[in-house]
């Protein structure tokens, strides 16, 4: 095989000439950028899949600052490594993991060629557009406007608001019957990928969509139809200056095979390799300020999770700063590294003009279904993105979404398309500030975050054709059948509400309200405000939003007692030095929480793990580990009934005995009081309202509104 050279000489040329400033520019004390990565030849970025047991443990993990993806299961969180102080810190937290991709460098360019090899041997993919590999921006933005071209009347693209801070347009197209008329009452479905730099497949998804519908109009019924009663809305590449130098940096070898070309003759490999290929943030480089067009790439910042910019997926208003999110200051205390954090959140909510962007888009639509595409994980994520029993803004629990129900049935209809778990976002790890707690809670249109793969995040080219069309037992389904299934729910009026009426032909009908939503500890200014015009003979039908925001409606959650209903103890033997001493534990019936606490008189260190004896194994449902001096302590919520094991392990204690607490504790279901909110809706001619009227209206209900004075003033 002849293999094509991954970047030119001059590039290569230019890479150096970048890395040069870079040095310069970390040196500066400008206190805004990291502190550059010591230079360590011989450490290559690695996927490493990191034990976490307990929820717990991901708290404690959550808050070492590390690049964690969105790849987790119930006891393991996949983190990317950037340099060796990472490895140090997750070590010096007492984690054990197992490395999954050894050098992501060197994956990357094995990627690269695998997917040289597949464009050769395929000429066409399956996919709608016949791709054979992965997009670059200006190829993004050629097939949006290519799609308008051919399908003048069905596909419409458009400029977003902002540029971003590199000065970039950001596109999208918006799909449906007679395009460029204006709404008429049709809703929206939004559908979104690349907040995130490195995750390459979750804008070819979207994008893949976009021209599929596009393509099937006409001679798909089912799409067919539903292209005439709803909008699709598609941007494809929300963090543009970030994917970007993700995208361009992928195409780099490794420098340090390139040491003539490294202008820090390899002394620094560490910034000089594997560029901003796994960037994840934005290109903030200080907030609040622009800076100058192309100053993003000149950071050149290979700690792809880390350094300038901010993470866009919690930049989002509803819930900003909670959980999940760095402040903008370094936190010794949780291990937060500041603006550097992988996950820090921006300056304050919708600080971003990208995230600013989806707000004004979703704020001027009766969006009423979301998905915003990530990778990687192989799952459908619902709000709320905390755990329920999280103490939120008002100072009770946050508690489920009150459409909790419906959207878990909905989450399961699209997962039995392409086989992903249908999950609560804070069943990954606890997150605020993200797109789809957002626009669920301040519109009350679904919302859900699709993370897509399995294994990487930008996988060779040929599992991605595979998620989109479905592959195994899924082949024919995959995310192009989640996606139309979602279609489909935005213009079921079961989950939204229906308008009619009649106006004068011509008439704008609008509804709107403005309204404070929380973020963790204040709120913001936020609104909504959506026309449509009405057509010919005079009558409306909208598909719109419910007026109450979930946010206000009651919500349930659980309230432990004050108390333990129960309480037992169990005294033990201390074993020898690095042994280890078995309890077993039958619990008759489940509980809403139990409580295991082990004490011993001294000052030293004992551990307690928890298992459950499932199928004739021990499998770890809770551990606690603390330093020496400090009791030990697993909770576990939500306990079924079976037969455990207590394990208490000498680590460093010379106590002959110890102590075990069992406490069973009840929990109560509570409900919130909520309230009651109302569209204002006005009947406009030449932007003079005409008639303003107050609308209630909740899922499935459908009103006639009166608008009689209209007609009568026209």
């Amino acid at each position: 095989m002849v293999r094509r050279p991954l970047r030119s000489s001059t590039a290569l040329a230019a890479a150096g000439a970048a890395l040069t400033l870079c040095a310069t520019m970390l040196a500066q004390p400008t206190g805004a950028a990291p502190p550059a990565a010591a230079p360590v030849a011989d450490f290559a970025p690695q996927l490493v899949t990191v034990d976490t047991p307990t929820r717990a443990d991901k708290e404690r993990l959550q808050q070492l600052g590390l690049d964690l993806t969105e790849h987790a299961g119930h006891d393991y969180i996949e983190v990317v490594l950037h340099t060796p102080a990472d490895l140090a810190a997750l070590t010096a937290a007492g984690f054990t993991h197992d490395v999954r991709i050894p050098d992501l460098v060197a994956r990357g360019v094995e990627i690269a060629e695998l997917n040289e090899v597949y464009a050769a041997r395929v000429a066409r993919s399956q996919l709608p557009s016949g791709r054979t590999g992965y997009r670059t921006l200006a190829d993004y933005n050629a097939d949006m406007a290519a799609l308008a071209r051919k399908h003048p009347t069905l596909v419409k693209r458009f400029t977003l608001k902002r540029p971003s801070l590199d000065g970039r347009p950001i596109y999208g197209v918006e799909i449906g019957r007679d395009v460029r008329k204006p709404l008429s009452g049709q809703p929206t479905f939004l559908l979104m990928g690349v907040h995130h730099a490195r995750e390459w497949p979750s804008g070819e998804l979207a994008m893949e969509f976009a021209t599929d519908l596009a393509k099937s109009f006409g001679r798909n019924q089912r799409i067919t139809d539903l292209l005439g009663k709803a909008r699709v809305i598609v941007v494809p590449v929300v963090n543009v200056d970030g994917f970007h130098l993700s995208r361009t940096d992928g195409e780099y070898v490794d420098l340090r095979a390139l040491n003539p070309n490294d202008p820090l003759g390899g002394s620094a490999s560490i910034l000089a390799t594997p560029g901003q290929t796994y960037k994840r943030k934005n290109c903030r480089v200080v907030d609040g300020q622009d800076t100058p067009d192309g100053t993003c790439a000149l950071t050149l910042n290979s700690n792809g999770g880390f350094g300038l910019g901010v993470d866009l997926n919690r930049n989002y208003g509803g819930f900003w700063g909670g959980p999940g999110a760095a402040e903008t200051e370094p936190d010794a205390a949780e291990v937060e590294t500041g603006i550097a954090d992988p996950t820090y959140r921006g300056a304050g909510p919708f600080s971003e003009p990208e995230t600013k962007n989806i707000q004004d888009l979703v704020s001027s639509r009766q969006v009423t279904m979301l998905i915003s595409n990530h990778t990687f994980s192989n799952l459908v994520l619902r709000p709320n993105g905390v755990n329920p029993n999280t103490i939120g803004h008002d100072g009770l629990p946050v508690g489920d979404a009150p459409d909790e129900q419906a959207l878990k049935q909905l989450g399961a209809r699209m997962s039995a398309q392409n086989g992903y778990a249908n999950i609560h976002g804070w069943q990954l790890y606890d997150t605020t500030g993200t797109t789809e707690d957002w626009s669920y809670n301040a519109t009350g249109g679904f919302g859900y975050t699709f993370e897509i793969g399995a294994n990487e995040f930008h996988p060779p080219y040929q599992e991605v054709v595979g998620e989109y069309l479905g592959a195994g037992k899924y082949a024919g389904k995959g995310n192009r059948a989640a996606f139309l299934i979602a279609l489909e729910h935005a213009v079921d009026t079961r989950y939204s509400g229906v308008l009619e009426g009649k106006a004068p032909k011509g008439a704008t009908i609008r509804l709107s309200k403005t309204f404070r939503s929380p973020t963790w500890e204040s709120s913001f200014r936020d609104r909504i405000d959506t026309p449509i015009r009405v057509g010919a003979d005079g009558a409306f039908s909208w598909i719109v939003n419910p007026s109450t925001r979930p946010v206000v409606r009651p919500r349930t959650y659980q309230a432990l007692a004050d108390r333990p209903f129960k309480v037992t103890t169990i005294d033990g033997t201390t074993a020898a030095p690095n042994g280890s001493t078995d309890h077993t534990f039958v619990l008759s019936k489940p509980v809403d929480l139990w409580r295991t606490e082990l004490d011993w008189p001294t000052p030293d260190d004992l551990d307690l793990t928890v298992f459950r004896k499932q199928g004739g194994q021990l499998v770890e449902v809770g551990t606690s580990g603390e330093l020496p001096g400090s009791k030990e302590m697993v909770e576990l919520p939500d306990a079924p009934a079976g037969t455990y094991v207590l394990r208490v392990t000498n680590y460093a204690s010379a106590s002959p005995s110890y102590t075990l607490t069992e406490s069973f504790f009840d929990a109560r279901t509570l409900t919130t009081k909520g309230t009651r909110e109302a569209y204002t809706l006005t009947c406009e001619k030449f932007g003079k309202v005409l008639q303003t009227t107050q609308v209630f209206i909740g899922r499935g209900q459908t009103k006639q509104v009166d608008l009689g004075e209209c007609r009568r003033r026209w």
